[in-house]
């Protein structure tokens, strides 16, 4: 029978259940822990997970390089939880809200050695479910017991477990809109139970040549409330205009808000982009690499839309890299200089200088 959950339905079931505040039990070569998300973490469940054993607060390295913590590992720092300490010094490390205000959090005590691979998937779920970069784990010898006692999510991982992209097609139909009444509206979903992603297909473009495309990522802030402090609604609206002007285009709306990192922390990093610091500092100070976007998703998209070339409109070279590794040959890359204005000056010339864009 095939009614129990498969590996990805059970990390979909994770990041629900992080999102919620309920801890997870990992597996992975025969290493148990149980973990948490930092952000959601009440304190009964504190309780309850320090009963289990020593737990350490596990966070990035860009997290780490701000509170002046050792990370003995290019992909996750493992703090020594202190005896004293409850949710609101948890979410006083995993969050830089209160850095300025209170910058001597530390000393803190970091583990060296031993293997890391269960904490650096337990940052990569609460990434995935668009939560801090940081999570409470505690090693368990009694997975089994705990997840059948305590209803708990049990996931076995493998080392590409948290890599896989699987895109389904849902639904498609006609859309006329302003650029073009020939539209046509096309839906992917993904298996592992994230959002979805949108193509909007303009005219009825050749598959045997290279097609006008745009990679657009979500901006709400931007495509909907009309935000100065990028230049992403300009962009959207310019790169449809330009494909119902040729006649034929298609625009992959990818559904990776704020470079990858979620609305929520997308706003965090605007509050710590109003203490003084830029884009990418404001990322890293959080937890979060320059960008977090998964570009293969539109490589994916085009491929099983039948397009193998493009005509790239970016002024990103990494989305040109990320279309070529993935199988999209770019023919051309297409400038979009587009929304520069007072608001968002700083912001676009951060991106030339420490992202490589081409402004």
């Amino acid at each position: 029978m095939t009614l129990a959950p498969n590996q990805t339905e059970l990390l979909a079931r994770a990041r629900a259940d992080l999102r919620m505040g309920v801890p997870v039990v990992l597996r992975l070569d025969g290493r148990d822990v149980v973990a948490a998300a930092a952000e959601t973490l009440s304190a009964g469940r504190l309780d309850d997970l320090r009963a289990l054993g020593d737990a350490v607060l596990a966070i990035t390295p860009r997290r780490a390089e701000t509170l002046k913590a050792r990370a003995y590992s290019d992909r996750v720092a493992r703090i020594e939880l202190p005896s004293d300490a409850d949710t609101r010094w948890i979410a006083s490390v995993a969050d830089p809200a209160d850095d300025l205000s209170n910058p001597m959090k530390g000393p803190f005590r970091t583990c060296r050695g031993g293997d890391d691979a269960l904490e650096a998937h337990a940052i990569a779920l609460c990434k995935s479910a668009q939560l801090l970069p940081s999570a409470l784990v505690v090693e368990t010898l009694d997975a089994n017991e705990l997840t059948q006692m305590h209803g708990l999510t049990s996931v076995h991982l493998n080392p590409e477990t948290l890599r896989d992209l699987h895109l389904a097609p849902v639904a498609h139909a006609r859309l006329p809109m302003q650029v073009s009444e020939a539209g046509r509206l096309h839906i992917f979903r993904p298996e592992d139970g994230g959002e979805e992603h949108y193509a909007v297909e303009i005219g009825r473009p050749a598959r045997d040549e290279p097609v006008l495309a745009r990679l657009h990522s979500a901006c709400f802030t931007g495509d909907v409330l009309g935000s100065l402090k990028c230049d992403c609604g300009p962009q959207l609206n310019a790169a449809l205009a330009a494909m119902g002007a040729s006649g034929a285009g298609v625009l992959l709306y990818l559904n990776q808000e704020g470079r990858g990192i979620g609305l929520a922390n997308k706003m965090r990093a605007y509050s710590l982009q109003d203490q003084g610091f830029d884009t990418v500092e404001a990322n890293h100070r959080l937890g979060f690499e320059d960008d977090e976007r998964d570009f293969r998703i539109g490589s994916e998209i085009l491929k099983s839309m039948g397009f193998s070339q493009v005509k790239l409109m970016t002024n990103n070279p990494r989305k040109v890299a990320m279309m070529e590794d993935n199988g999209i040959q770019v023919a051309e890359r297409v400038p979009l200089k587009v929304g520069e204005g007072a608001h968002n000056a700083a912001y676009l010339a951060t991106k030339a200088k420490k992202s490589g864009h081409l402004l």
